[in-house]
């Protein structure tokens, strides 16, 4: 597998321009976007020596679902963009490495089609201003199999992108844009409710009887509100500095999340993880996993099924790599030890 700088630029260069700036692009001066990856280079590791790594183990369990690494799909929109197949592709990828792929309500294909090629899978869900809209939909991944659902909860506008061109540039039939949600207008579709609560919460765990994990939490009040309102887990996100531009960086925001949560419920990040260190420097903060979304989809941009699941692969591989040269024999035992305090900022 290509290193991501390669396959970026591979991918660049097979989508048409208006689609590498929409999957690639972030929000006013894109000063999030940059820093999340930046953020994780400055989290400085500290590798025990002379430890017995001749197997490294890089499996675990997430809310019950075994997973061959703590490297998970993020939610993302259209992938018939990238490529023909859409979101079969990614979820055939994804099931084959391993993963858990966490499908997007903006996807280009229906609920119950991509269920039927994945592994598991969790729904990410907006609640949109017709409730009976996110009903349905709920309603639907639950009968199709879907483990949990993803609250984002950062989405009551849109932040405004600095390579956005508008939709009518976008290659994307009618049919694949509504998927899974018709009845709603290209704008609706892009946000949830502006009235939307930590009470939603609860309703979508009466809705579904699902575990419910709430994206977008960046600061500790919030996190243990999530809790408090019946939570099942938390994603460190700033939507990959696709929303508020200046917004933290999710790896300087995680410390203080995961220490409000206090182990009462698994806490994941995502934004900006590119290799098997940051993966390491994650799990070292306190995470259970992350969630990776660009990669995916360059991977899916330049060899649909087969580069997703390579990414996924070369991801793990590089985790384990990571993991023998920090003394580490298996991610459970990754703790805040492996990190140097007072990182710079």
């Amino acid at each position: 597998m290509l290193p991501y700088e390669a396959l970026e630029a591979e991918a660049r260069a097979r989508l048409p321009e208006a689609v590498f700036d929409y999957y690639a692009g972030g929000a006013g001066d894109e000063a999030t976007l940059v820093d999340n990856t930046a953020a994780w280079t400055r989290v400085r590791l500290r590798p025990r020596v002379l430890r017995d790594v001749s197997s490294v183990r890089t499996a675990t369990e997430l809310l019950g679902t075994p997973l061959a690494s703590p490297v998970l799909v993020a939610p993302t929109a259209f992938h018939s963009l990238g490529h023909p197949e859409g979101e079969l592709a990614t979820a055939r990828g994804t099931r084959e490495a391993g993963s858990l792929l966490v499908l997007s309500s903006r996807a280009s294909r229906k609920v119950e089609d991509v269920a039927a090629v994945a592994g598991p899978w969790w729904l990410q869900v907006y609640v949109f201003k017709d409730r009976g809209l996110t009903r349905a939909l709920v309603q639907r991944a639950v009968a199709s199999g879907a483990r949990a659902l993803v609250l984002t909860g950062d989405t009551p506008v849109v932040g405004r992108k600095r390579r956005d061109r508008g939709d009518a540039e976008l290659p994307l039939p009618e049919e694949d844009f509504l998927a899974n949600l018709e009845g709603l207008t290209r704008r609706e579709l892009a946000e949830q409710a502006s009235d939307a609560t930590f009470v939603d919460i609860h309703w979508l765990r009466d809705l579904s009887g699902l575990p419910v994990l709430v994206k977008g939490v960046l600061r500790s009040d919030d996190a243990r509100e999530c809790l408090r309102h019946g939570a099942s887990g938390l994603i460190v996100s700033n939507h990959g500095g696709r929303q508020l531009d200046g917004a933290v960086s999710t790896a300087d925001a995680l410390p203080e999340v995961v220490e409000a949560v206090d182990n009462a419920v698994p806490v994941l990040v995502d934004g900006g993880v590119r290799t098997g260190r940051d993966v390491l420097r994650a799990l070292a903060l306190g995470a259970r996993a992350v969630l990776v979304g660009r990669p995916v989809l360059w991977g899916l941009a330049t060899g649909g099924a087969d580069g997703v699941r390579g990414v996924l692969d070369a991801l793990r591989e590089d985790t384990v790599r990571a993991l023998a040269l920090a003394g580490v024999s298996d991610v459970s035992a990754v703790g805040p030890d492996l990190v140097a305090p007072n990182r710079p900022r």
